[in-house]
């Protein structure tokens, strides 16, 4: 009796607050649209798969999507939002940082047209399915995706700019934007190995290969040849794989990190001397470990305040409220 006064009296609570702690499992679920759209796991991973087959880095960018909807005010699809004033346009999105607005777009139309209830999948469950499928695309680990999140009306420019992680920011700074979203050290060392797929513009480095003395000279050197030392176009948005293997999900990234060969400061960081050297070695030498800290933190961020039941709404275009 105790025990089920006291999980009723969580789910009252999470749906009041909202807090990245609460047990969003108890309101998602893998069969949330078993009636009014069987079909969407099917029609995300084949639409998923066949663009990743043409562009290999979109897989990449589909995880980066889902990473930055989620760490801004939880899973609620605001990232997918236009405007001037919403989170495309926050400083860590901007100028085609974020990128696979135009799949998720593909994904919602398919949805739309084939689900029997129309439209009843949430842009914002579209974006966490699609980096699911995007990971498993790449090579990386499966893992289930709960479903029932519905879409935020209201884009949070201010928030993305201040909670999500920078490429410039040193180990305590990344550690604590973490820990702000409930997650630990390692879960954050596991989630920063989503850069073994994927590549990064000139301007996010520039200043590593440049001046910093724990980067590996023969890659800094490579670097330089495709980022010039002046800012400005075209050279700021040149790009450079982030890791040896960036179309394969594998833990390359760690031992790249090991050997001083991380392209972004924020990324070095993790193998520096700090308190999350030991996790990489780890990760570094047993690709199994990271893969499974890996895909348990992608469910933990999955699950990140979700808007529930009569919370938000089911957009029908995932870039403008209903």
């Amino acid at each position: 009796m105790a025990s089920s006064m006291i999980s009723r009296f969580l789910l009252v609570a999470c749906a009041i607050l909202a807090v990245v702690t609460c047990p969003a499992s108890a309101q998602l679920s893998v069969n949330f649209y078993a009636t009014s759209c069987p079909n969407v796991f099917d029609t995300v991973r084949t639409i998923v798969r066949s663009t990743v087959s043409n562009e290999p880095r979109m897989g990449a960018s589909l995880i980066r999507l889902f990473f930055h909807d989620c760490f801004v005010n939880g899973c609620d699809g605001s990232i997918l939002l236009d405007g001037s004033s919403g989170e495309k346009e926050a400083l860590p999105n901007r100028d085609n940082s974020v990128r696979g607005y135009e799949v998720i777009d593909t994904i919602k139309t398919q949805l739309n047209s084939t689900c029997s209830g129309g439209n009843v999948v949430s842009c914002a469950d579209i974006v966490a399915i699609a980096a699911r499928d995007s990971v498993v695309a790449l090579g990386g680990p499966t893992y289930s995706v709960v479903v029932g999140r519905r879409d935020s009306r209201t884009s949070f420019q201010s928030t993305a700019n201040s909670d999500l992680p920078g490429f410039f920011e040193d180990l305590d700074a990344i550690t604590t934007k973490f820990t702000n979203k409930g997650f630990t050290q390692r879960e954050m060392v596991a989630l920063s190995g989503a850069h073994t797929v994927g590549q990064a513009r000139c301007s996010t480095f520039r200043d590593r290969i440049y001046n910093e003395t724990n980067i590996d000279s023969t890659l800094a050197t490579s670097r330089q040849a495709n980022c010039p030392r002046a800012q400005g176009l075209p050279g700021d948005r040149n790009l450079a794989p982030l890791d040896g293997t960036p179309t394969t999900f594998d833990n390359n990234y760690y031992q790249d990190l090991t050997n001083r060969r991380g392209l972004l400061h924020s990324d070095q960081v993790l193998f520096n001397g700090g308190a999350t050297d030991s996790i990489v070695r780890t990760y570094s030498t047993d690709a199994n470990t990271f893969f499974n800290d890996f895909a348990n933190a992608m469910v933990k961020m999955a699950n990140l305040s979700p808007l529930t039941g009569t919370q938000g709404e089911v957009r029908i275009n995932c870039r403008i409220p209903n």
